[in-house]
């Protein structure tokens, strides 16, 4: 009974560690990095709009690759 126990954590550590959620935070972080830069580029009326939504996404995203590393 040891032994699938040790399997399904070693199983778990693999998956964690695999590069699909770490590509997800960094798009996660460049989205929400353009996001903020996005408010100082222009004088548009619904830049912040714009920018608000693009950095919460970023944030969602981010947030939900952490979440599945977590898991």
């Amino acid at each position: 009974m040891e032994n699938v126990k040790e399997i399904t954590q070693k199983e778990s550590v693999i998956e964690a560690n695999s590069p699909k959620h770490y590509k997800l935070i960094v798009i996660g972080l460049v989205v929400g990095i353009f996001g903020i830069m996005l408010r100082f580029v222009s004088d548009w009326e619904y830049i912040n709009i714009v920018s608000n939504i693009l950095f919460a996404l970023g944030s969602f995203i981010c947030l939900k690759a952490v979440l599945r590393i977590l898991k």
